[in-house]
């Protein structure tokens, strides 16, 4: 199955109210639409063990797959990331996440 789109919130300097979290899925993924100024804010919703959140790189460096980047996120925490520069990340960010009680919310500048 397709990796699950995360919308992304754009903020303006009339205010926006707080973004539509999605609910972690841990077997299709998330696809976030990246332009280099977005961010993503993960909220463990578990109160008993920490969870792992992983962005992957697209890309190769000498024919070698770049090794993801997974950060933990203590229990009934919030973390927020970025920005993702697109030279790096790409213009889709690929995010996996361990649990569904990981909820992810992006954020667009």
């Amino acid at each position: 199955m397709p990796r699950v789109a995360v919308p992304v919130t754009q903020i303006t300097r009339a205010g926006v109210a707080p973004g539509t979290e999605t609910n972690g899925d841990a077997t299709n993924h998330h696809v976030i639409p990246n332009n280099g100024r977005m961010f993503l804010e993960v909220r463990n919703s578990g109160s008993t063990v920490a969870r792992t959140i992983t962005f992957r790189f697209p890309g190769v460096v000498d024919g070698q797959s770049v090794t993801p980047r997974a950060v933990s996120i203590p229990t009934s925490s919030t973390r927020r990331f970025g920005p993702f520069p697109t030279g790096d990340y790409g213009n889709q960010l690929q995010v996996d996440v361990d649990n569904a009680e990981l909820k992810l919310t992006a954020y667009g500048l």
